[in-house]
């Protein structure tokens, strides 16, 4: 979830950098209003392990597909830019009124995961059928949006609230003034607000909420620890694999990237850190050149436990703990008590 730093391995996601070009989504919103009745919309499953599934619809339903999807959108956009909408940096701020949020792509990994399966795998996509993949299993929809007249698809995402999602079984319909059983498989009923929109490169975040929901990804909090982790390669030298680097191991690791939110660097020192190592018996060693060896996700952990002080010996039983949470002892103040 976190950017470019010292990856190596990841020189997709550094060529997406070195090629980014900045989209313009007011121009995009203006050129769209031509095609809005024109529109191709195929719509996808995403599952809780972001899986895309293929959704089969009647051709009466696809009707139902651009006031759902891009009705709401393009209101926020053009009556936005009359209002003065601005467009900024999601990492760079908090949401606030009449501003819409934009990340890069690549950034938001589970986004590029999905994406993925369009890009390289859609001939593995297969029909969602309910018996086989449930519906209860699946997070949200995205839609695939394109036109003869446009270069490239756009894309938009949304949560599929649990709330708006019944089973054939939980459910009764009303006919003729009389309650009857339910005779579907299931029922769906899709958001109109607009969530999430990308646009090339760049995603556009309409909803802070529903990203985190359903990418799990809190730009904030990434942007800091993107921080966290260049102070601490500028501070500390640390020997990776070839082809491997901090972000690679902190992937998936959130409580380690929660723990880089609150690190202060520098206060234990290189020095310090291989000491308390080798006095602690915490099997972190130095290379010939004095960097500190990282070769995998246990060693950075110890590592970061290690700077964030989270080892202790007690003095009065010799034994050692891994400290999860700290509260700093405050003495009391005799004299403001008098």
């Amino acid at each position: 979830m976190l950017g470019m730093v010292e990856d190596t391995a990841a020189e997709q996601q550094q060529k997406a950098v070195d090629s980014y070009q900045e989209t313009d989504v007011f121009a995009w919103a203006n050129n769209l209003v031509q095609y809005k009745d024109e529109l191709k919309i195929e719509l996808f499953f995403i599952s809780k392990n972001y899986v895309l599934y293929r959704t089969a619809m009647a051709d009466g339903l696809k009707k139902q597909l651009e006031p759902i999807f891009i009705d709401d959108l393009l209101d926020y956009v053009l009556e936005g830019a009359d209002k003065g909408l601005i467009v900024r940096g999601f990492e760079d701020a908090e949401a606030e009124s009449n501003v819409l949020q934009r990340t890069q792509v690549f950034k938001v990994e589970k986004l590029r995961e999905t994406l993925g399966w369009l890009h390289t795998q859609e001939r593995e996509i297969v029909l969602f059928k309910d018996e086989e993949h449930d519906i209860n299993h699946m997070k949200g929809v995205l839609a695939r949006v394109s036109h003869p007249e446009m270069d490239k698809p756009f894309y938009l995402a949304k949560v599929l609230p649990k709330s708006q999602v019944m089973k054939g079984k939980q459910g009764w319909m009303l006919r003729a003034d009389k309650f009857v059983p339910f005779d579907a498989e299931a029922a769906l009923r899709l958001p109109t607000d607009p969530q999430l929109l990308v646009l090339d490169q760049d995603l556009y975040v309409f909803n802070q909420s529903k990203l985190k929901t359903l990418f799990g990804y809190d730009a904030k909090e990434a942007s800091i620890a993107e921080a966290k982790v260049r102070e601490i390669m500028e501070t500390y030298g640390l020997s990776f694999p070839e082809g491997v680097g901090m972000n690679a191991l902190l992937k998936g690791k959130k409580q380690l990237i929660q723990k880089l939110q609150k690190l202060e660097v520098g206060k234990v020192t290189q020095e310090k850190a291989l000491e308390y190592a080798e006095d602690m018996d915490l099997q972190l060693m130095p290379d010939e050149q004095g960097k500190i060896i990282i070769l995998d996700e246990k060693d950075l952990t110890t590592f970061v436990n290690i700077i964030n002080d989270d080892y202790w010996e007690s003095p009065l039983t010799g034994e050692r703990y891994e400290i999860i949470k700290k509260r700093p002892l405050r003495v009391k103040d005799d004299e403001a008590e008098v």
